[in-house]
């Protein structure tokens, strides 16, 4: 039997869903998986990974959000005769140094390198869309962001052009094998003014602020997120401030053979949808 089937887990979550349908707009057949697929996958029950990964030739995946399961993953993977393994992490990763922030990125990325197996690592800055799709969407919906970041800029990246760029590993054969490909948008700007441009596209008065990284704790542990939850996320803003991760890359036009997508772009294109629309 020939395998081809691509593997995407977190096949509900921002890049999956968005890599799945570029996959099978290919003709590629895809194997969406997450919790809440018909293809279930769960990173705490690894009794059912087997038969997700059966005839499985790539796979793209998403780390949970703790250190440890990645590395079985892998063997099962090695075990099923998967050939090739995509990993989505962060940006820079070799350069956090001693920062709490990361370490399940750092766990998968020891694993998958450690492993038999082909591989690519796309390491990302942070998401455009963690503007109108995650944690910095409600906030901003209400009237403004307060957040753990002042004048070092960031590199917001995308998540359609990362979709592309992984569609086009996880189809380009080995030339991406062994490759790490730090992914950024094509310039930097500041927390502040990636809000402005979202107020100036949205036509809301929207402010930012800045805050301490222990008030940023307690603001998500109040959104719900777990304690160690909100202190990975504000470890990485404490990271960011330092600069090591805040300048842009070639690896994403060199990937796509175009120019990445801007933030105005992004905030024009998601303004319209009225993401940002008082409700």
């Amino acid at each position: 039997m020939t395998r081809n089937t691509h593997l995407v887990l977190g096949a509900t979550g921002k890049t999956g869903r968005r890599i799945a349908a570029r996959l099978r707009v290919r003709g590629t057949p895809v194997r969406a998986a997450s919790r809440s697929s018909r293809v279930r996958f769960d990173w705490s029950e690894p009794d059912g990974w087997d038969m997700v990964l059966r005839d499985v030739d790539v796979a793209y995946v998403v780390p949970p959000p703790v250190p440890g399961p990645v590395h079985a993953f892998v063997a099962r993977a090695s075990a099923a005769g998967v050939r090739r393994l995509v990993l989505l992490s962060g940006r820079g990763a070799d350069d956090w140094g001693d920062s709490a922030f990361g370490e399940h990125m750092r766990s998968a990325e020891e694993a998958v390198r450690g492993s038999s197996l082909e591989w690519t690592l796309l390491r990302a800055s942070n998401f455009a869309q963690n503007f109108d799709e995650d944690i910095f969407h409600a906030p901003l919906v209400a009237g403004g962001l307060a957040l753990p970041a002042g004048e070092v800029p960031e590199p917001f990246v995308d998540i359609e052009d990362l979709a592309d760029a992984a569609v086009a590993v996880m189809t380009g054969g080995k030339r991406h094998a062994g490759r790490v490909y730090e992914l950024s948008g094509p310039r930097a700007l500041t927390f502040d003014r990636a809000v402005e441009l979202i107020a100036l596209a949205s036509g809301r008065p929207l402010t930012y602020r800045r805050i301490t990284p222990d008030a940023y704790i307690t603001d998500l542990i109040g959104q719900g997120l777990s304690r160690p939850e909100a202190e990975d996320i504000a470890a990485m803003f404490v990271l960011m401030e330092s600069g090591v991760i805040a300048g842009t890359t070639d690896d994403l036009p060199a990937l796509l053979g175009r120019a990445p997508r801007t933030f105005e772009e992004y905030v024009a294109r998601t303004a319209a949808t009225g993401a940002w629309d008082e409700r």
